[in-house]
């Protein structure tokens, strides 16, 4: 018992002078060599260790290094890629002995990093040199199986005063990330992974945490809980759920205090963008990602006082990303992100003249992705027009766009239409109609243009379609036709009947109150080629017809015209002949659509028509010198016969 214990003796005390002796065995010059060599094979860049580099071996294995830096390639703006103001790395020592490696603490302190990207595209971390055969050999045996990766044991690795710059010379960019002071813990594979910490960029903390449950699980290619958080005054992101290489599945939940705030932190310049809204963000949701694939369900978001929910998916596997979604939004007020409302400009002689565009149409957005995405919409408010609920399912495969207005609710009507545009060819190519039932004309006019001259109820039912490789292309080749109606309503501030009897007292004081009551008002049309084309305005009211016909070309800009006012003896509105004789004073609407001239059709007076459509009305013959402002004969003023239903005297000779 006693020799044995003389024994233990002996190896307790060899043990320690090993543990004191062994740095000796191990030159720290020769280190340093070996190190300088390796990382020259390996990376094709010098490393040089300016500081003293010192070896122990008890309390653990430990090597400290000071002013290491690692060189950039030629061409790039500083020396060195990489600087450490001094690197301790310490082992566990009997791990070792049995084919382990456990890093018992891995401090970086005050590491300088500097990623650049030159004018011609190259970055800096990308390395001429290749590993060896042998060594990528041995990397692939030391991460599957046996010892290695699988049996790494990180321990604690501290990274204290760092600093990050980014360079990019083809956008003339630099960011810098600095303070990064970072704690990760990992006492094995087998044992939570916890990193916790923090750096600045842009002036602000942006705090970090990261809690991994099984890190072999990563490594395996299975799935184990994770939890990320990054938190800043500008941003908030937290995820709870399971990873499982370069696979997430959990709970997201982003909040912003300030889109506008954001953008500004991130970018160094205030949002361009009109308006006061865009303030709080918030997103909520079960995110699923890995490989080519993102999906975002059940999704909560909010926008200022915007409530939303929806769902959405992106695969980037295909030729082009493939997004599906839908979304449904309780109600959507516009007006926070308009600019506010100029008073109108007058025109003036100087302005420029508009014209269509020769330039060939960029469709290449319509073929950026593939789209089919359902939007539904409980309200809309923009400015004062405001929409009911509202429905549109856009489709967009191969650079052809399908958008489906299934419903449309506004001012007492409802709607719907479809909108095709084709750029799967050169240019664009369109397809669209729409219907309208029922629309409450005067306050939509009012809320829409300010206007409230106009009553009634209306219907529209419009086609058009064309393809073209310009802007003028396409409008010379627009085909179509079109149906627009008001029903039961009234022409406000000018009662026209009244003009025609007495045109003396058709704009006196109070006309405000004056209107012009229709049972019809409305035409159609067609487009051919560019040239719209109505041949049946009309505007039927009590004793009074207004009938019009003309073309606007679209492809000059230009109109071509004319308006026929018509007296009528007769009291029928709706339904009411349209024929009826009366005295017609035509006005010609002419020219191009920035200098639109009107004028009376004095031509078509002059030879007679006029006094013909008085005669039919009245159903006698017209006194001479009445037009010119005359007054009746002596004896047909004796005669007691009734008067003109209109004062054409009054009417011509103002």
């Amino acid at each position: 018992m006693k020799k044995l214990l003389i024994a233990l003796g002996v190896l307790v005390v060899l043990a320690i002078g090993a543990l004191v002796v062994l740095p000796s065995l191990v030159p720290a010059d020769k280190i340093e060599q070996e190190v300088v060599a390796q990382v020259k094979s390996a990376t094709g860049r010098d490393l040089s260790i300016d500081g003293k580099v010192s070896v122990s071996a008890f309390p653990s294995l430990s090597v400290q290094v000071s002013n290491v830096a690692l060189s950039n390639p030629p061409g790039f703006q500083g020396k060195d890629m990489v600087r450490l103001g001094a690197l301790d790395v310490r082992l566990k020592l009997l791990p070792i002995l049995s084919g382990k490696v456990e890093v018992d603490s891995f401090v970086l302190i005050d590491p300088i990093i500097s990623l650049e990207v030159d004018r011609h595209g190259k970055a800096n971390w990308v390395f001429d040199s290749e590993p060896k055969p042998q060594a990528k050999a041995e990397a692939k045996d030391s991460s599957s199986g046996g010892t290695g990766l699988k049996d790494l044991s990180l321990g604690q690795v501290r990274i204290t005063s760092g600093k990050l710059t980014y360079v990019d010379g083809k956008a003339g960019t630099k960011e810098e990330v600095d303070a990064i002071n970072l704690a990760v813990d990992l006492k094995n594979l087998d044992s939570p992974l916890k990193a916790k910490g923090g750096l600045k960029w842009h002036g602000k903390t942006i705090d970090l945490a990261v809690d991994v449950t099984r890190p072999r699980a990563l490594l395996d290619g299975t799935a184990s809980p994770a939890e990320l958080s990054v938190a800043t005054e500008a941003v908030k992101l937290a995820f709870k759920g399971e990873a499982s290489g370069a696979a997430v599945k959990g709970d997201l939940d982003l909040a912003v205090p300030s889109v506008r705030g954001l953008v500004l932190w991130t970018t160094g310049k205030p949002l361009d963008m009109a308006g006061t809204g865009l303030g709080p963000f918030s997103l909520t949701g079960k995110l699923a990602a890995g490989g080519t694939m993102v999906a975002l369900t059940q999704a909560a978001i909010g926008l200022d006082a915007i409530r939303a929910k929806g769902d959405f998916t992106a695969d980037t596997g295909g030729a082009r990303p493939s997004l599906k979604g839908k979304l449904d939004v309780d109600a959507l007020d516009l007006n926070p992100y308009l600019p506010p409302e100029q008073p109108a400009k007058a025109s003036t002689a100087s302005a420029g003249k508009s014209d269509w565009s020769d330039a060939p149409i960029d469709a290449s957005g319509l073929k950026a992705a593939d789209v089919d995405f359902a939007l539904s919409v409980g309200s809309i408010t923009i400015q004062k027009i405001k929409i009911g609920k509202s429905a549109l399912h856009l489709a967009l495969n191969g650079g052809r766009l399908n958008a489906d207005l299934s419903q449309l609710e506004l001012y007492q009507g409802s709607g719907k239409g479809r909108l095709g545009l084709d750029g799967s060819q050169p240019g664009v190519g369109l397809d669209a109609s729409f219907t309208l039932k029922g629309l409450a004309a005067e306050p939509f006019l009012t809320d829409a243009a300010s206007f409230d001259r106009l009553s009634g109820t209306g219907d529209a039912d419009i086609q058009v379609s064309g393809r073209g490789k310009s802007e003028r292309a396409l409008v010379s080749s627009l085909n179509g036709k079109g149906d627009v109606t008001f029903l039961n309503g009234a022409i406000k501030g000018i009662n026209l009947a009244e003009m025609m009897r007495n045109v003396g007292t058709a704009f006196t004081a109070g006309s405000g109150s004056q209107k012009t009551d229709f049972a019809e008002l409305g035409g159609t049309f067609t487009i051919d080629n560019g040239i719209v084309t109505n041949k049946d305005l009309a505007l039927k009211s009590p004793l009074l017809r207004v009938e019009g016909a003309g073309t606007v070309e679209l492809p000059p800009r230009t109109v071509h015209y004319r308006v026929e006012p018509k007296a009528v003896a007769s009291l029928e509105g709706q339904g009411g002949q349209g024929d009826l004789g009366g005295i017609k004073v035509p006005v010609i609407v002419e020219g191009p659509w920035d200098n639109l001239s009107f004028r009376p059709d004095m031509a078509a007076m002059a030879k007679g028509q006029a006094n013909e459509a008085i005669q039919g009305a009245i159903g006698r013959k017209l006194p001479t010198g009445l037009l010119g402002g005359g007054t009746q004969p002596a004896d047909q003023q004796k005669s007691g016969s009734a008067p003109l239903p209109i004062n054409p005297g009054g009417l011509f000779g103002r």
